[in-house]
């Protein structure tokens, strides 16, 4: 049975996509067979893969409408054990469209049920806000990672993300728990950086990953190729740091 993992922050560009492509991508390299969801209407994460956005493509946004069954949609990535549902930008709609569903914030975990037993790891990447499409995949999820960029603005947003994962825990999925918090776009040499990494892990304790991202041109570069770390540049400092993060991972299963 797969553990379902959402990568949530409605903050944007703090690393969400990044972390789940490439912890996804270690996690299918060491063996386990592995599924990543694109739940972003921008479909950066299934980019990222080498898997197109094409709305001839069956997507998650046909899945959520009930237009095609799950398996349908799930398509082998550029690496292999690792597999993808991808978005398109028709997912932008998909709040409207779900309105009037009944039981709407289930409509995901309900169609992850034909899947759960294929895979070991579930990984969702999250869109950056907290509407019905967040809502749909921390229904669904059983642990949330949260990616936090080393910066002041970082920590305004998360008191608004914790309340929402309260508010799913109390209403939706009693289950749901933090998975880990993982520092992202690190710069040791900024003392801001430090006093907000401090910050952060005051706040969540041992859930902060000893692992953290650095900032990482080859990191960026990646998804314009539609490959991950491991694929497009193994020998960099970013792919070392999330293999670390992928051991460290797995140590805490």
């Amino acid at each position: 049975m797969a553990k379902v993992i959402s990568i949530a922050n409605q903050k944007g560009g703090v690393g969400k996509t990044t972390t789940c492509v490439n912890l996804a991508s270690y996690l299918a390299d060491k063996g386990k067979k592995v599924l990543l969801i694109d739940m972003d209407p921008q479909g950066n994460a299934c980019t990222s893969l080498g898997v197109d956005v094409d709305k001839d493509k069956d997507s998650i946004y046909d899945v959520l409408l009930g237009d095609v069954e799950i398996g349908e949609a799930v398509y082998p990535s550029v690496l292999k054990g690792l597999d993808v549902i991808p978005s398109n930008v028709d997912l932008a709609g998909a709040e409207v469209d779900l309105v009037y569903v009944d039981r709407r914030e289930y409509v995901l975990k309900e169609a992850l049920k034909d899947l759960k037993d294929k895979y070991e790891y579930v990984f969702i990447d999250c869109p950056p806000s907290l509407g019905l499409l967040t809502v749909n995949a921390l229904t669904a999820t059983d642990t949330v990672m949260i990616p936090i960029q080393c910066e002041y603005f970082a920590l305004v947003g998360l008191g608004q993300l914790m309340n929402t994962i309260r508010l799913i825990k109390k209403h939706l999925n009693p289950e749901i728990e933090i998975e880990g918090v993982l520092l992202t776009m690190k710069d040791n040499r900024s003392n801001l950086v430090a006093q907000v990494a401090d910050e952060i892990k005051k706040y969540f304790g041992p859930k902060v990953y000893d692992t953290y991202i650095p900032r990482n041109i080859r990191l960026a570069e990646s998804p314009s190729h539609g490959k991950p770390i491991i694929l497009y540049d193994d020998k960099s400092k970013g792919a070392a740091a999330y293999r670390a993060l992928c051991d460290e991972f797995l140590k805490r299963q």
